[in-house]
């Protein structure tokens, strides 16, 4: 199969890292992380766009797009400390969701399965099923958790006549033992969905879930310290999935359902970097960036550094593995931080 492409736009790569393809193994032989985008919104239930997400996450960009990306924080390169290549976009047609995650699922496994981590960009949050499902059923059923950044829980049950849908992928997950229940950590829920019969589903299968409500009553750092000790119990990796509707809609504004009172962008992405840095992240998607809703392109510079903050905490969890040194991050800029 010859390299796709984006399916959307001029065929870019992101930030100008190497392009691969993703049934080729042998033209990412030597990745560390291989970039996938998911361009589909066809379980999307109120503000469509997301299919035009993984082209403004790969361009937007007020740097060159030359494949390097220092980090301040971490002096590490984002894009070179690592090895990244970007396989284009998986073909997906809105109007067969079946099909499509379906192609999706055995992309991120071939991937997974040569030896690379794979970051999907959505894409509305129905990617979630086939982008872990496809990690899990390299790592194993069941070895996986789940880290997963959203205004919304996601385990509606059938919607719309449908059981594929961007508010039922956690359940999808959970259903096929892709991923457990007790070790699926949501961060960030709030507003008004859903209801009883959904909430008394998920008590049932263990999951855990920090409403905006605790995050802010017990601190978001101490929530977060206790969901990486249920993540690394009993699981071989990590999926990190963040919905940028996690975000307060005046830091996320281009997304499909937007949810008042949610996490400012500097709090996610401190807390992807931590993930990426102290966790074993085996897989990512960032999702629901919606371009037509956007201002400025505030949400799509967003999941660009999303992106790059999973990789900058990456690239210095190897450096310190290798090194035996350790990330300080209180020490100012210009001090010895092991550059």
């Amino acid at each position: 199969m010859a390299r796709y492409g984006t399916q959307f736009g001029p065929d870019i790569t992101f930030l100008g890292v190497p392009r691969c393809t993703w049934d080729e193994p042998a033209t990412y032989a030597d990745a560390d992380v291989v970039i996938i985008g998911a361009p589909f919104d066809g379980g999307t239930s109120h503000r469509a766009g997301t299919r035009f997400g993984p082209q403004f996450m790969r361009q937007t960009d007020y740097n060159p797009h030359d494949g390097s990306r220092p980090s301040l924080a971490m002096r590490v390169d984002a894009l070179r400390d690592v090895t990244v290549y970007d396989a284009g976009d998986v073909e997906m047609f809105a109007g067969d969701a079946a099909k499509s995650v379906a192609d999706l699922q055995k992309a991120v496994y071939t991937v997974t399965a040569n030896g690379a981590v794979p970051i999907i960009l959505g894409g509305d949050h129905t990617i979630a099923w086939p982008d872990a499902g496809g990690v899990a059923e390299h790592v194993g059923t069941g070895r996986v958790s789940m880290i997963h950044f959203d205004a919304h829980a996601d385990t509606g049950d059938i919607e719309f006549g449908s059981l594929i849908g961007h508010g039922q992928p956690m359940r999808r997950l959970i259903e096929s033992g892709a991923v457990r229940g007790d070790r699926f950590l949501q961060m960030g829920l709030r507003g008004y969905w859903p209801g009883p019969d959904t909430l008394e589903w998920m008590a049932q299968q263990k999951m855990r879930c920090y409403e905006m409500t605790e995050i802010v009553h017990r601190g978001f750092e101490t929530c977060l310290t206790e969901a990486f000790g249920i993540a690394t119990d009993e699981c071989e990796g990590v999926f990190l999935s963040v919905d940028v509707d996690v975000c307060d809609p005046g830091h996320a504004p281009g997304t499909g359902t937007p949810e008042p009172g949610g996490l400012t962008s500097r709090q996610l992405l401190d807390a992807v970097r931590r993930i990426a840095y102290e966790l074993p992240v085996v897989g990512v998607d960032v999702v629901e960036v919606a371009p037509p809703y956007d201002v400025a392109d505030i949400t799509s510079f967003l999941g660009n550094r999303i992106v790059l903050e999973v990789l900058s905490g990456m690239a210095r969890r190897r450096r310190d593995q290798r090194d035996g040194s350790v990330w300080d991050p209180s020490l100012p800029l210009l001090a010895d931080r092991g550059h």
